[in-house]
């Protein structure tokens, strides 16, 4: 493990959590399942039920426009898909509406929401900005990929007024609202590629950050590309296991918590700390590797103190079937993590790892991905998205010891073919929870259990999972 103060090494810490996932600490489920489901059936824990599903529509419903993430605003979810995004009313959960869909292509249209704007991804080089652009090859010196900003005042119609263009393009997108500037601040993730194109030029080890005025959202500008690694990021190379790990040329995803001025980063082959006091000049207090179990660091997801930060490992890149016997319980996993220190004197101490353990078929593919805290004051419980693993809420109140409290999945898509599907994000929101399915389209569920019973009456008017909110005050 290697740390911004002193450049720590990973091989103590990480042997010790070795150890503590051969106590076997870090994967009690909330049943034991011990069948793998038949194609498309359903199953789940008592605690959960499922409320509904809106299939994909119009040009969303083929294999190939996959359904990404969530933010929501007004009792609305604003899905993205990979030919664009839709907005879905959830004022009855029930009985979900579609409002509106925009045909609007360019990987992977990852969303997030401050006021009457929207932000979404761009991670494909194409022939211009336009929402009628076509795939671009990546070695074109004018091909476009960045970020899109969007007028969402009215649901029912989006209105495009921006694009700003982005080295390495937006595979995804954190918004921190300022109000002193009177603007959103949008952090783009993106990493390179292994061949050197020219408009993702290596060393990729920086971020980029646009600036959006609230009311001159037409002026959105590229204003910072900040370095993070200028001493290299992990280097990559074969894990124990035989896989390999990935090398650091970016970031996979930023999640600030805006009230603590801080934001954890997962870039591939490092998971990070940031002071984003100076939101246009964030800095690296703290930088960690897992050169044992980890492949690539993909997200993150503080707890409600702030005292913890549970990163993901995304193992084959979400297309592979890692939920299983011969990757074990600490492949393609959560990594708990609890932040030591006070103020921005901070570092990142290894507790255990956490990964669902009802094996999937080999068809299937399953890997820690997208999830959000389900507000409970005083504990830290999770809803996580694994995939074609289905859905899993886990407490991680105790570090050490996360156990799985409930869960929802449907068997594979096919038992010949492995086909990229299963829940990509799932989120709690307003009492419910809400997952953005990959082929199958938008899904519902009622989580009932006393143990999360006090969240349903939290409430937000807005809420984007990768720009945490604080809750019970």
């Amino acid at each position: 493990m290697k740390s911004r103060r002193g450049r720590r090494w990973s091989g103590v810490l990480v042997a010790a959590a070795a150890a503590v996932v051969a106590a076997g600490s870090a994967t009690a489920t909330a049943t034991a399942q011990t069948t793998i489901p038949g194609v498309d059936e359903i199953v789940h824990t008592s605690n959960i039920k499922h409320l509904a599903n809106l299939p994909k529509q119009g040009t969303f419903d083929n294999r190939s426009a996959l359904n990404s993430d969530i933010a929501f605003t007004k009792n609305h979810a604003i899905v993205g898909n990979y030919n664009g995004f839709a907005v879905y009313d959830i004022r009855k959960p029930q009985k979900p509406r579609l409002v509106s869909q925009v045909h609007c292509p360019g990987s992977q249209n990852d969303v997030s929401i401050s006021g009457n704007l929207l932000i979404t991804s761009t991670d494909q080089p194409r022939t211009d900005d336009s929402c009628s652009s076509q795939a671009s090859v990546a070695s074109n010196p004018t091909a476009w990929e960045g970020v899109r900003v969007w007028d969402i005042s009215d649901l029912a119609n989006p209105e495009y007024v921006a694009a700003v263009r982005t080295d390495c393009g937006s595979h995804t997108n954190t918004i921190v609202p300022d109000r002193k500037r009177g603007s959103v601040i949008v952090y783009v993730s993106s990493y390179s590629p292994a061949d050197n194109f020219p408009n993702c030029q290596p060393a990729h080890d920086k971020i980029s950050i646009v600036e959006v005025p609230v009311k001159k959202p037409e002026q959105a500008a590229l204003v910072a590309t900040p370095v993070l690694f200028p001493e290299g990021g992990n280097e990559g190379g074969p894990n124990p296991d035989g896989t390999r790990r990935s090398a650091t040329t970016g970031c996979h995803d930023l999640t600030a918590y805006p009230e603590k001025n801080l934001m954890a980063g997962a870039c591939m082959g490092d998971g990070i700390l940031l002071d984003i006091t100076d939101k246009l000049n964030p800095r690296v207090i703290e930088q960690v590797q897992d050169n044992v179990n980890f492949a690539f660091w993909h997200s993150a997801t503080f707890n409600n103190a702030g005292t913890k930060v549970i990163f993901t490992d995304e193992l084959g890149g979400g297309g592979l079937a890692t939920c299983n016997e011969r990757f074990g319980p600490t492949r393609g996993a959560n990594g708990i993590y609890d932040i030591k220190g006070k103020g921005f004197d901070l570092s990142l101490e290894f507790q255990s790892y956490y990964k669902i353990s009802r094996h999937q078929a080999d068809t299937e593919n399953c890997v820690a991905h997208n999830g959000s805290l389900i507000p409970v004051k005083g504990r830290d419980i999770m809803v996580q998205a694994w995939y074609q693993g289905g859905i899993s809420v886990f407490d991680f109140t105790d570090s050490a010891n996360p156990k799985e409290i409930a869960y929802f999945e449907r068997g594979p898509l096919s038992t010949t073919e492995n086909i990229t599907g299963g829940s990509w994000s799932a989120y709690y929101y307003n009492g419910y929870i809400f997952s953005s399915d990959i082929q199958k389209g938008f899904d519902v569920l009622a989580l009932n259990d006393p143990r999360t019973a006090s969240a349903k009456s939290v409430r937000y008017d807005e809420f984007n999972p990768q720009s945490q909110p604080r809750y019970g005050r």
